[in-house]
């Protein structure tokens, strides 16, 4: 832009009698941050409104919208020791075109950052998407109809068609697994599908449009080779082995087409048997470490809802006894327990014309179940629950457990049909060792389910006695104090030289509740001595701390 139209475009922006919410008015520059979260919101602003741009600009005073000027110079702005506007470009994503200008104004100067709107994804920073309302810049996430409006914004990714692709480009295995898919989903169209070209039945099943290759028919049905067609994005799904020091020991990268591939990705994974003991029976239940629908709907949702702007590969990560599946973009839906109580498909979908397909070829189910009938089969199998991370904003991580957690945890669902999938949810959780409620607890407490004092609470007595593991429950409850104080008191009277701090954490930390942290078992022993001295039991030999030496009392 000229410096001529640039000074009328701030002009412009001073027409309004306020700030609009995709752009913002400055005097100083204080923070970085502060920048990149408000440059967020004004992109996502800015295509909410239907505009080209968000803008930034410093120098101009916001109340009055009167030329100041500002001091602030972003040529030469340094973040960490990297200069400002390469920081930025990595920081925001997916980047949307970043312009910075220095503008003389009367005298002034004017600096102006213009960030093109977000179109059809949430422009992030730092793996957080922000929105700009009224004043203020705040968290997209918070804001679900907003998100929703952005995502729907322009073509869905997956329904482009891809210049240069042509039928040759589909794998000829694939397509014939994917007429059988089609056959399972839709047996009323059976007798038909023998007479449709590959042409006409692509289009039926939504994979071409009026005879043109797809995002989504490459990534499902496209030979090895044809990736290469999609790029930039990353249509690649990554298998790892990796052992408890997070090493690799072994890896596979697999390709398109994706409806043949997953199963070559999940035969890659040990599936060994674990055998479970249920109470008042010598014959043990023998489980799959994974069952393996599961496997699949967990791997075809990664595919489903990967978000290929980020231009990252679909993971498997497996270790001795876990698997984690990790899929770029936001988690659409917010929060699986929205998903899990509700029950209904999302409102939206990140690929919309790729999740169709799938569920025309019998890979997915729109009818929103997947997730909920996941940790259904999984309460079924008596395993620990699907456990999503959903910390980092540009990510989705799900990790299943291949073995069992808690053996009381195990035993009870396999002895206890009557719970419902919220209590085994919030059972769960307890068996993690994670915090859950206070209206949580006194529900589980009012039905029986857990003990303990909140938050460190474990699994019930009676359902301990129930499933037989009397002796995991009375490590997890622990003893009374005055079993502990017995305990000390013998150990003090039998050292004729005192007994020191260390040989009393050393006797009394393995007794304590296995629940308790170790700052928290330290925090009780010092709780025990410190009420024996007062009580006259026991004298302190002169030292302090870890170096103490308790003696009997006079």
């Amino acid at each position: 832009m000229t410096e001529e139209q640039l000074i009328l475009l701030i002009d412009h922006l001073r027409t309004h009698v306020s700030e609009k919410d995709w752009f913002e008015f400055k005097v100083d520059y204080s923070d970085p941050i502060k920048l990149g979260e408000n440059l967020s919101g004004v992109a996502n602003a800015a295509c909410v409104a239907h505009q080209p741009f968000g803008y930034v600009v410093f120098g101009v005073r916001n109340d009055d919208h009167k030329i100041v000027g500002t001091s602030f110079r972003p040529g030469t702005a340094k973040v960490g020791g990297q200069a400002l506007m390469l920081w930025l470009s990595k920081m925001i994503l997916p980047d949307p075109g970043i312009d910075q200008f220095s503008i003389p104004y009367s005298g002034e100067r004017l600096e102006l950052f213009r960030i093109a709107a977000a179109a059809g994804h949430p422009v992030g920073f730092k793996g957080q998407a922000y929105i700009r309302i009224g004043s203020s810049t705040t968290n997209l996430k918070d804001h679900d109809r907003i998100a929703r409006s952005i995502w729907n914004s322009t073509e869905d990714w997956s329904a482009k068609v891809c210049a240069g692709a042509t039928h040759q480009d589909l794998d000829d295995l694939a397509l014939i697994k994917a007429r059988e898919q089609f056959r399972m989903k839709h047996p009323t169209q059976a007798d038909h599908l023998d007479d449709w070209s590959n042409r006409v039945f692509l289009d039926k099943a939504k994979v071409t449009i009026q005879g043109t290759i797809t995002n989504t028919a490459l990534l499902l049905l496209g030979k090895p080779e044809s990736s290469s067609l999609l790029a930039p994005a990353v249509a690649q799904i990554t298998w790892f082995l990796k052992n408890d020091r997070n090493e690799d020991l072994d890896y596979g990268h697999f390709g398109p087409p994706f409806i043949l591939e997953v199963d070559r990705v999940l035969a890659k994974i040990r599936n060994l048997k674990v055998r479970i003991l249920p109470s008042g029976t010598l014959f043990p239940k023998e489980f799959d470490q994974y069952d393996n629908w599961v496997l699949h709907e967990a791997l075809h949702n990664c595919i489903a809802h990967q978000d290929h702007g980020l231009r990252e590969r679909i993971q498997v990560i497996e270790k001795e006894s876990s698997l984690r599946f990790e899929n770029a973009g936001s988690f659409i839906p917010g929060s699986v327990q929205e998903v899990i109580q509700h029950d209904t498909p999302p409102s939206y979908y990140r690929n919309r014309f790729l999740a169709q397909a799938m569920v025309n070829l019998n890979m997915i189910d729109t009818q929103g179940g997947g997730i909920r009938r996941m940790f259904l089969k999984q309460k079924e199998r008596s395993f620990a629950m699907p456990d999503f991370d959903l910390t980092d904003p540009s990510k989705v991580k799900m990790r299943l457990e291949g073995k069992t957690l808690d053996e009381a945890y195990a035993r009870m669902l396999l002895e206890r049909t009557d719970l419902t999938l919220d209590h085994v949810i919030l059972l769960d959780r307890v068996q993690r060792h994670r915090r859950i409620q206070r209206s949580e607890h006194q529900l589980l407490k009012a039905e029986g389910l857990v003990e303990g004092r909140y938050p460190n609470l474990f699994v019930s007595g009676e359902i301990a006695r129930a499933t037989g593991n009397e002796v995991s429950y009375v490590r997890s409850r622990g003893l009374e104090d005055e079993r502990y104080v017995e305990f000390i008191m013998l150990l003090v009277h039998e050292s004729p030289q005192g007994a020191t701090r260390k040989r009393i954490d050393d006797l009394i930390t393995p007794m304590l509740p296995g629940i308790l942290t170790m700052e928290q078992k330290k925090n009780k022993v010092h709780n025990l001595i410190q009420r024996l001295s007062r009580e006259g039991r026991i004298r302190n030999g002169g030292a302090r701390g870890p170096s103490a030496v308790w003696l009997v009392g006079v």
